[in-house]
Parts: C-alpha cells; structure tokens; sequence
C-alpha cells in the first residue's frame, strides 16, 4: 500500500483511462438515445438566427464559471497561488470530477495540483475544506429558495411523481445536514475535524497512513483556526466567488435552450438549480448518463418543440463537459510533465 507522500508523487493515479472511457460511453450513448427517440424531421428549419449568439455567451459564461473558481482558490490561498496556477488547479479538479465516480471527486487531483503549485499538503486540504464549505452553505441557501419558489413554479416537474418527489426530499435534507456539520467543524469547532480524520485513520485498511495522516490533521485544524480568526469580510468574498461560480453553472442550461427557443426564463433557471443539486448524487463517472437524464426530465419539458430536446443537451454538455475534459487533459498532462521533469533531476 502506498503512503500519502507516495501517492502525491502520482498524478496518473488520481485518473482511470475505464472511468474516462466509461464516462465519455455513456454521455454519447444517452445523448445518441435522446437525440433519436425526440428528432423530428426538418426541426433544424425551425432554428432562428438571431437566437444562436446566446451559444457564444454560454461558452462565455462556462469560461467565467473557471475564472471565478480559480479567483475563489487564489483568495482562500492567500494570493500565494498565481492566476496561471489557479486556472490549472480548477482545470484539473474538473477534469478528474467529470471522469471519476461522485463518491471520488476531483478534490484529490485538486490537493495534488496544488502542492505542485508550491502549497504545504495540510494547507492545500484545508483549502479544499473551505472550498467545500462554502459550496454547501450554498446548497443550504439555495435549498429554501427553491421550496418557496416551489409555491408560485412547478420546479420539480411533474413527470418526476411521489418518488422523485420524496428523492428531492431527502436530497434537501442531507444537504442541509452535511452544511451543518462541516460548519461546525471548520467555523466552530476545528479539533472535531482532526478528531474524526484521526479516527478513520485507525482503521485497519489505512492505519498505515496514520502517521502521515494525524501531522497533515494538525495542518488542518491550525489552517482552520487561521480562517477562525480572519475577519467576517473574509468570508463574504469568499463566498461571493463561490456563489458566482455555481451561478454560471446554473445559468448555462437556460442560456443553451433559451439559444434555440423561447422558454420560460424563471422557471428553466430554478429548474436548472434544482437539477444541478440532483447531479450531485449521480454516482456514475462523472454523473454521465445521469446527468443527461434529468436534462431532459427537468428543462425537456420547457422546450416547446421536443425535436430540440436533443440538440439542447449535446450543445449543453458540448460546453459544459467535453470542452472541460479537453482544457482539463492539458493542465494534467503539464502536473504530469513537470512529475517527469522532476523525477529526471533527481536522477
């Protein structure tokens, strides 16, 4: 078994060629099927030109998405990151989500690229806790919004029925729970963190890390004081970039089908909320398949002529997946470039 100090020294194992290939299968597959069970005829005739621009600012809008995840790694690094090393982090942290299982992520790659980058390892998780964080305080946000919104639109369609509807239920509510928790850990109380990383450390199958594992513990919970005692300004702009990164996600799905057709705007952007918090659970690589899925049950229905149901969800995932994992090989094959440069010196 490998030590953490050893598994850091190997970015290729943060990636699986059966994960890439498998996410990649399943996208093209689930669109292929989407495309041909919804195409009609002669639907293309129907496009207008004048709409089509919308493509640019979605493109537009996904390029700004990494630029304020990467200003959200800058700040919380303490400007010790440069542009040009946050835009690779963030491009290798979504490259390895969008081709591993939710149950992996792309947070390890992310730690990785960062002690690449010239960050301590416990700094770097600490970073990636915060990160984190901040996320769900969104989620947890964002969670009553689309309850009263649930008053006045039909967020979760329908189609969905009582199962779904009780899935979203429990989704809610895990969320907000897991919020609660790590707020707790990171705001209130830092030693519970170093408490239950110790803790799970111990068992059996990873005790062999522990060491390594309880010195990196101590880093977190010092980090963590750290952003205890930075003011509460601190967290707004951190939270700020956060929020405006999952708002250019959010936006992207109403940008694209608002690009073909009219649409209702409201509606298609909470349901483009409400689905986003679905992905979350998706457990295939990458969410592919999954994710293409609850496209067509949450905004298919907006799209009035159902023969553009399939182009909108290949121009979505055109943008918002393929063009990430291309942007993303390239930042990882430079970690992995700069492994073998390193490993010629030391030679």
């Amino acid at each position: 078994m490998t030590t953490t100090s050893e598994h850091l020294k190997q970015p290729q194992s943060f990636l699986s060629r059966k994960y890439l290939i498998i996410s990649v299968a399943l996208s093209i597959a689930t669109m292929g099927g989407v495309i041909y069970w919804t195409y009609t005829p002669g639907v293309l005739e129907h496009l207008a030109p004048k709409r089509l621009p919308g493509l640019v600012l979605a493109l537009v809008v996904s390029l700004l998405r990494v630029w304020f995840s990467a200003a959200k790694i800058r700040f919380l690094s303490d400007r010790k990151l440069n542009w040009m090393a946050s835009i690779r982090v963030v491009l290798a942290w979504d490259f390895t989500s969008a081709v591993t299982p939710s149950t992996i992520g792309g947070a390890p790659m992310a730690t990785y690229a960062m002690t690449k980058e010239g960050l301590k390892l416990g700094d770097s998780g600490a970073i990636i806790l915060y990160g984190v964080l901040l996320d769900q305080i969104w989620f947890a946000m964002a969670i009553p919004i689309l309850l009263f919104a649930g008053i006045f639109y039909e967020v979760v369609p329908a189609e969905i029925g009582l199962v779904g509807d009780v899935s979203m239920g429990l989704l809610y509510f895990g969320l907000l729970s897991y919020a609660s928790v790590l707020a707790y850990g990171v705001l209130v109380n830092p030693a519970a963190i170093k408490k239950v990383v110790k803790f799970v450390f111990k068992l059996p199958l990873l005790r062999r890390m522990g060491d390594k594992i309880e010195e990196e513990a101590e880093n977190l919970e010092e980090y963590a004081h750290r952003l205890r005692k930075k003011p509460f300004s601190f967290l707004v702009k951190a939270f700020f970039l956060s929020t405006m990164s999952w708002l250019a996600r959010i936006a992207l799905p109403t940008i694209v089908v608002l690009s073909l057709l009219p649409a209702p705007e409201v509606l298609s952007f909470l349901r483009s909320l409400a689905m986003n918090l679905a992905f979350l659970v998706v457990p295939t690589p990458g969410g592919s398949g999954g994710v293409e899925g609850l496209f067509v049950l949450f905004q298919g229905p907006l799209i009035a002529r159902e023969g553009f149901v399939g182009l909108a969800v290949f121009l979505w995932r055109i943008i918002s997946y393929y063009i990430s994992i291309g942007l993303g090989i390239m930042a990882t094959t430079w970690y992995v470039n700069q492994q073998v440069a390193e490993i010629k010196t030391q030679n």
